[in-house]
């Protein structure tokens, strides 16, 4: 994907106690970034959070976690986490991430969700009402969408 493909971004300054002493992002952060970057994607939608999720006895479990690591982030970086819906299965949802430094992408990768029923632990259908916010919520930020 390009850039621009991205309907959002989050962004985040890297922090001292994220880097090893080369002052390279350790790597198991990009995971901890994918997530920052999701929820704050989330939180955009006006979908329930994961508390409202909880009382209504479904949530999302993560299912899979992807990543592939192209350039290295170091202290002080200003990153922006793209993310975006790529599709929908019967009870999931997956989504693409990348982060960038400027123009320059670091790291590529995808986050697969099951919504499941948390009593009996089994995906159950993703709801029509969300599939039509996350969709209606891509084409809102789309430059010249109508």
């Amino acid at each position: 994907m390009a850039k621009t493909d991205f309907t959002f971004f989050h962004t985040l300054r890297v922090r001292w106690s994220e880097v090893d002493m080369q002052a390279i992002v350790f790597n198991g952060h990009y995971l901890t970034y994918f997530d920052v970057g999701f929820t704050e994607y989330w939180r955009a939608t006006a979908l329930p959070n994961v508390t409202a999720q909880a009382a209504a006895g479904c949530e999302m479990f993560a299912r899979k976690a992807t990543i592939e690591y192209e350039a290295p982030a170091r202290f002080d970086d200003v990153l922006e986490i793209g993310v975006r819906c790529a599709g929908f299965g019967r009870s999931s949802m997956r989504f693409v991430l990348e982060i960038y430094r400027g123009d320059e992408r670091l790291v590529v990768g995808e986050l697969a969700y099951v919504y499941a029923d948390t009593r009996i632990r089994k995906g159950v259908p993703v709801p029509d009402e969300w599939r039509a916010r996350i969709t209606a919520f891509e084409k809102e930020l789309v430059p010249g969408a109508a």
